[in-house]
């Protein structure tokens, strides 16, 4: 492989440069409320257990894994499609940094298997989803792009072991749950079409069965991400019914059992924005050999868990890439001088910070709320079953759409620097667009929002939910408690009404005040829970004030979060 492009970043003391430099910081002993979020989450025994292994990662995250995550960025993946000899033979080559870090998600934190196998982390049983997306949200830190590939293998795992024959689970789910990165098979899903975006429906590829189980496909995927994975799973039209009717999912192995390729061609790697470190393609069927998964004809209804999984990903990842921006902005702002004072004194920057700050938490929150949904939700929990239904598209819309603004004012806050690659800063703007794309687009997303309300009853469970958070959580001040009531109320009835209208042009308005109520609520509970979380309360101030309530543009706010304080408890 050729070596890396760029020279490696060499830290800088406070005396070399005014340029502040965080290569070396630990991302997890930084960020304040990272380990007692954890704690207010999860049992004392697992918190005490995983507690070394998030210190360990936000380690290499801050700089071992930072590393190879700038190098990858740079010397993105190559598709050779040809062996010299002249035979056909797709093969991506992936800069070695990449591979390292593969290795350290999929082998030493397990970030793939957790779910699906015990001993990741050294814990007898399967972890539960606060511990996955917490550790997932600290590696993103470091690396975006690979989190999509191992957020799909997990997806995939989870999604064949929920409507598999029971045969084909046995057979793959050690596979693609691996945690020996010489054995394992990673996954994806191509669902993508020229046709056919975000409208199933139209799926044109063709699915022929041949017996024995097993399919053949003929049909071109526009946009495959991961697209040399072990395994995928598909789409494709195996009825003669039109839209989604027709269409059913499938495992696609990379592999046929005597080792050869299988009947499908990479025909070229997009050149993307961000994620540049990971391979997305495009795919022609060619006849490919594939298994049925779940029902004829109800591949969209068993994709969607697919979907559903790599879109509250997607959020976390939305929340990581704003943390890493905040740590980022409150570092150089502690130790860039200007005009005589440091940044951090300066009450517009301490405002621009307090912005990125609150995105960031509100990030986390509904993060963890969705987590503790998803795990209660697969035990048997219908209530659980019907919060996760809408707090998964609420945090794929608006943390995802957060991520752009937050990181560009992260970008700002460095100045002249953020806009230079050799920082990370670029890279993060850059990966924070992919989220309010994939897995559908935020007028998707929202809608989706709305058809849980409309379709599936979920508005007076999150409510109930809400009013729960805030009956726990720490009290709000009494110069605001009639606003919060009256703001949560009108987010509320706004967004029933706007269910209640097909494709309405207030929906994605709606799925924000949502979105802002739930983490407003989320980020009071957690105050009360664990003392390092107090400033959360605050943080929920600040979301009632800002986001929330009717402001006019043309007065001053009448009442203020003490900013510096605010600031403080959240970096130490």
């Amino acid at each position: 492989m050729n070596a890396p492009l760029i020279p490696q970043i060499q830290n800088l003391s406070s005396q070399d440069s005014n340029i502040p430099e965080t290569r070396g910081l630990n991302l997890f002993d930084v960020d304040a409320h990272a380990a007692p979020m954890l704690e207010a989450y999860i049992s004392k025994p697992l918190f005490d257990h995983v507690l070394p292994h998030f210190q360990e990662l936000g380690r290499l995250a801050g700089g071992e894994l930072d590393e190879h995550a700038f190098v990858a960025d740079v010397n993105p993946p190559t598709l050779s499609v040809r062996a010299r000899t002249g035979n056909d033979q797709a093969v991506i080559n992936k800069h070695p940094a990449y591979v390292e870090l593969e290795k350290a998600a999929y082998s030493r934190f397990g970030l793939a298997a957790m779910s699906h196998v015990g001993g990741a982390l050294g814990w007898k049983e399967t972890l539960p989803p606060a511990v996955k997306y917490s550790l997932s949200h600290l590696f993103v830190q470091a690396e975006f792009g690979l989190c999509c590939p191992v957020s799909m293998t997990d997806s995939l795992a989870r999604t064949l072991r929920k409507y598999g024959d029971p045969q084909l689970v046995e057979q793959v789910l050690p596979q693609v749950a691996s945690m020996d990165f010489d054995e394992l098979r990673q996954g994806a899903m191509f669902m993508t079409e020229q046709a056919a975006g975000s409208d199933v429906s139209a799926t044109e590829t063709l699915a022929r069965e041949e017996g024995d189980g097993r399919w053949r496909l003929y049909g071109d995927k526009w946009f495959c991400s991961n697209p040399d994975a072990g395994f995928a799973m598909v789409l494709a039209r195996s009825e003669s019914a039109e839209g989604l009717a027709g269409v059913s999912l499938f495992l696609l192995p990379r592999d046929l059992p005597d080792g050869s390729h299988n009947h499908y061609r990479i025909l070229r790697l997009k050149d993307k924005l961000g994620t540049r470190s990971m391979a997305s393609g495009e795919i022609r069927l060619e006849g490919a050999y594939a298994w049925l998964v779940g029902e004829r004809g109800r591949g969209f209804q068993h994709m969607a868990d697919m979907i559903n999984n790599s879109r509250l990903s997607n959020g976390m990842r939305a929340a990581g890439l704003m943390r890493r921006g905040l740590t980022e902005s409150q570092h150089v702002a502690r130790n860039r001088r200007a005009f005589g004072k440091k940044l951090i004194d300066m009450p517009l920057m301490q405002r621009q910070l307090a912005k990125i700050l609150m995105r960031a938490e509100q990030g986390r929150s509904i993060m963890m709320q969705t987590a503790q949904a998803l795990q209660n939700a697969d035990a048997g929990d219908k209530n659980a079953a019907r919060l996760l239904r809408i707090l998964t598209p609420l945090i794929k819309f608006r943390a995802c759409r957060d991520a752009r603004q937050a990181t560009g004012d992260a970008m700002e806050v460095r100045g002249g620097c953020g806009y230079i690659e050799e920082w990370v800063e670029a890279r993060l703007v850059r990966d924070a667009h992919l989220g309010s794309i994939w897995e559908g687009t935020s007028n998707i997303v929202a809608l989706d929002v709305m058809r849980a309300i409309a379709r599936n009853g979920c508005l007076q469970p999150l409510r109930a939910h809400v009013d729960f958070l805030l009956e726990n959580g720490a009290a709000c001040p009494a110069e605001l408690a009639d606003l919060q009531v009256e703001c949560i109320d009108k987010a509320f009835r706004f967004a029933e009404e706007t269910a209640s209208v097909r494709d309405a042009p207030a929906t994605r308005q709606a799925a924000t005040a949502l979105y802002n109520a739930v983490t407003l609520a989320a980020l009071r509970w957690e105050a009360a829970q664990h003392e390092g979380l107090r400033s959360r309360n605050q943080i929920a101030d600040l979301v009632l004030l800002h986001r929330l309530a009717p402001q006019d543009p043309c007065l001053p706010g009448k009442h203020e979060v003490d900013l510096p304080a605010l600031l403080e408890a959240a970096w130490n």
